[in-house]
C-alpha cells in the first residue's frame, strides 16, 4: 500500500523571545526593531514567546497579533505552567511547548572543507554541511553563508554568516574586513548593531565563549 503522508519527529531552531514582565508593547518594540534590521534573517521567521517570568495576567491574543504585525509567526508558548493559562494561549492558536533536555550531540563526520571562489551576491545561500567553509571573495548584503564547522571569508563580509550551525560550540568565523548583518554560532547570535565599532571593518576571528559571542582582532 503507497503511504500518503508520514508523521516523524524532527529537530528545529526557533527564536525564543523572553518576556520578562509582561510588558507586550515593549517586547513588540523589540522584534520590530531586530525585523527591521535583519529583514531577511527575521521576517516571517517562527517565534517561541517563554512567558516564565511575565506574570498571570497576559492577554495570549493581543500577544499573538501583535507579534504578527511586528512581522514574526509565533508558533508557540514555552514556561506556561498553570493550566488556566495553557487553556488560554491554546484558545488564542498558540502551541503549548516544553524545553527538551539538551542530549550530546552526535559527533558528525566532518567533510572536505568547502571552498568557494567566487563573490557570493545578494540572495544566494551556501551551506557546507559537516564541513569548515572558505569563501575567497566577497559575501554581499543578504547573501547568507553557512557551515557545521568554521567559517573563513578573505574578503569582506556585509551578509549573514552562521558557523557551527548544527551546534558545534567550538567553531569560529575568521573574517578580513568585518561589516555583516548577522553573525552566529552554535545559535548564538549578534546583529551589526551589537558589534563594537573597534572591530568594525576590522581583520578578526569570532568565537563562542560561555555562550556569548567573542571577538578579537587578528595581526594581519
Amino acid at each position: 500500500m503507497t503511504k500518503s503522508a508520514e508523521l516523524k519527529g524532527g529537530s528545529f531552531t526557533l527564536s525564543a523571545l523572553h518576556l520578562v514582565d509582561g510588558d507586550i508593547q515593549q517586547a513588540i518594540n523589540f522584534l520590530k526593531e531586530k525585523v527591521e534590521q535583519a529583514p531577511h534573517f527575521f521576517s516571517a521567521a517562527p517565534i517561541v514567546i517563554d512567558v516564565s517570568q511575565a506574570g498571570n495576567k497576559l492577554d495570549f491574543a493581543l500577544l499573538k497579533s501583535h507579534v504578527q504585525a511586528a512581522g514574526m509567526i509565533p508558533v508557540g508558548i514555552s514556561g506556561c505552567k498553570q493550566p488556566g493559562q495553557q487553556e488560554q494561549a491554546k484558545q488564542a492558536g498558540f502551541a503549548i511547548m516544553n524545553a527538551a533536555k539538551q542530549a550530546k550531540a552526535a559527533e558528525p563526520v566532518m567533510t572536505p572543507t568547502k571552498i568557494i571562489k567566487n563573490p557570493v551576491r545578494s540572495g544566494q545561500q551556501i551551506y557546507a554541511k559537516n564541513s569548515d567553509l572558505i569563501v575567497l571573495g566577497h559575501v554581499s548584503p543578504a547573501a547568507e553563508i553557512i557551515a557545521d564547522g568554521c567559517i573563513h571569508v578573505y574578503g569582506t563580509l556585509r551578509g549573514r554568516a552562521i558557523a557551527g550551525a548544527s551546534g558545534q560550540k567550538e567553531a569560529k568565523i575568521f573574517c578580513h574586513n568585518l561589516q555583516p548583518e548577522l553573525i552566529s554560532i552554535a545559535g548564538n547570535y549578534w546583529l551589526s548593531d551589537k558589534i563594537q565599532e573597534e572591530f568594525w571593518g576590522s581583520n578578526v576571528v569570532i568565537s563562542l565563549a560561555e555562550n556569548n559571542l567573542n571577538i578579537e582582532q587578528m595581526a594581519l
